[in-house]
């Protein structure tokens, strides 16, 4: 029954894996349409901005022109009065006010000239914007129609995947379904994991020899501590690649044991170089000749002032014990004298 679900479960994770890419597909693309409309918008809204600039340039095109003319009229009338002066004074006032009539007109014809070649470059730009949002709209038109022909044919696909996927469910069950649907959509379409040398190919992680002896065991669907995706068992191919149970985890135990007190080749090498003696090349024999030299050679002069200062000793004590033995054998030769004279003096009383 296991088997059959995780059959089931491999089926599906490729359909629902396609369905949620397609519908990821068909959220995503009208975000580019946004991103298209956006700029339409904002070229909309320059061209509204320098229109109503234009206008506005317009209306003081036209004030400028009336006050001009209005300035022109005066200086005109003011030049036509000259005729009728009569003092100098009416003169001199009458001239000042043909000057500031003069003046008022060169400075509106100089602004209107200045409003009017703005307004022509306003006039230029209007136009290039014009093009601009016809060429966008234009475009976004033809994308919006090649998103709405896209998106149908992704709707098309996901309804054959649904087929597909009615095809798979029944005889699953609803949770595990639910949990399947959730781990995929998050997991980027991977929701169900062969198991390979006691690790999920999910996560990369070591997973627990009991976990790993109840994945082989195939009773329950069992989901990975780590990544939450389900985990199966392939058979001979997991047992090949090295794949263990808890016999073979004693076994293990035992081995790592045994290595606590082992050598392996390279550290028995290693023992061994350390107890060989050191190589010593010319220079350091050269080197550790000379420093030893002198040391004997301190030695040497050391033995033989020590040899001196005993031979001088024992000849100090050897002539002693001679001079000592030389008074013991006067002593008795005295008391041998002695001896003898009692004995003549006893004898020559006993004669008389």
């Amino acid at each position: 029954m296991t088997e059959d679900t995780i059959e089931k479960l491999k089926a599906l994770q490729e359909i629902l894996s396609q369905k949620f890419e397609i519908e990821n597909e068909i959220a995503e693309l009208p975000k580019a349409l946004s991103t298209k409309s956006e700029l339409v918008n904002r070229l909309k809204k320059s061209y509204i901005e320098k229109n109503s600039q234009y206008e506005e340039t317009k209306r003081r095109i036209l004030e400028l022109r009336r006050q001009m003319a209005e300035a022109e009229a005066e200086r005109e009338k003011y030049e036509q009065q000259m005729d009728l002066i009569k003092t100098q004074r009416e003169y001199e006032a009458l001239d000042k006010e043909i000057r500031d009539a003069s003046d008022r007109e060169q400075y509106f014809r100089k602004e209107l000239q200045r409003e009017e070649r703005a307004l022509e470059e306003m006039e230029e730009a209007l136009e290039r914007e014009e093009g601009m949002i016809e060429e966008q709209e234009q475009e976004l038109a033809d994308e919006q129609e090649k998103i709405k022909t896209e998106t149908q044919v992704r709707k098309g696909k996901l309804k054959d995947l649904a087929k597909d996927e009615k095809t798979v469910v029944p005889g699953l069950d609803e949770e595990l379904l639910f949990k399947f649907e959730r781990i995929i959509r998050s997991k980027e379409g991977q929701g169900i994991v062969p198991l390979r040398r006691s690790v999920c190919t999910g996560c990369q992680m070591i997973l627990p020899v009991q976990f790993v002896n109840d994945v082989h065991r195939g009773e329950d669907i069992l989901f990975c501590p780590y990544c939450s995706k389900i985990v199966f068992f392939v058979g001979d191919e997991d047992e090949a690649d090295g794949a263990f149970l808890a016999d073979d985890e004693e076994a293990l135990a035992d081995l790592v044991d045994d290595a606590d007190f082992a050598f392996d080749d390279d550290e028995e090498e290693a023992l061994v170089e350390d107890d060989r003696p050191p190589i010593v090349t010319d220079e350091d024999d050269d080197g550790d000749d000379e420093e030893e030299e002198e040391p004997e050679a301190d030695e040497e002069e050391g033995a033989s002032s020590g040899d001196d200062e005993e031979g001088d000793v024992i000849e100090d004590d050897d002539s002693d014990d001679i001079d000592e033995d030389m008074e013991d054998s006067d002593d008795d030769e005295e008391f041998d004298d002695d001896a003898e004279d009692e004995e003549e003096d006893e004898e020559e009383e006993e004669g008389d």
